[in-house]
């Protein structure tokens, strides 16, 4: 199932945290993954999909099975980003997530400069998330109702109940 078209990008702002940051003052590399973390949570989250409610509830949950990441330029102390989470595509058991870290332009900077216009690419990746059964955490088959708030539709499962 391929539910790519139907699926659009979700964007979470992030501002940069000392904690954030390393000795060189720029975003240490691993924490480009709590970014996405936190914008796979909200994306999910603006859906109906709590992951605490799929785990209660449904008793399943989504695990990052694999991740690839290009880092592009770093980000800084005080940065705003934009952080965004995409299906690119759907399987049985798992969804491939596009993300990506934009450095947002800063408030008041001048339109005379180009850099400072747009947004700027810090980090992509893909992020391969599988459906687990909560309890054994074995591999299962996303649920249907799962797939209808992901925006595939499907005819053999109820809606989820909202708590």
């Amino acid at each position: 199932m391929n539910i790519e078209n139907s699926a659009s990008v979700f964007e979470w702002p992030v501002r940069v945290y000392w904690e954030d940051t390393d000795a060189g003052g720029i975003v240490f590399y691993a924490n480009y993954l709590k970014f996405f973390e936190r914008a796979r949570t909200e994306w999910l989250r603006s859906l109906g999909l709590g992951q605490q409610a799929l785990r209660d509830d449904v008793g399943g949950m989504f695990v990052v099975t694999d991740v690839q990441l290009k880092y592009h330029r770093p980000a800084r102390l005080d940065d705003m980003l934009s952080v965004t989470a995409q299906v690119r595509t759907s399987g049985r058991a798992s969804l491939l997530l596009q993300q990506r870290a934009w450095l947002m332009p800063a408030a008041g900077t001048s339109a005379a400069l180009p850099h400072s216009v747009e947004r700027s690419l810090l980090c992509e990746g893909t992020v391969r998330i599988g459906w687990v059964d909560a309890a054994r955490m074995r591999p299962q088959r996303i649920p249907a109702a799962v797939l209808q708030a992901l925006g595939s539709p499907t005819e053999s499962d109820p809606p989820l109940s909202t708590p």
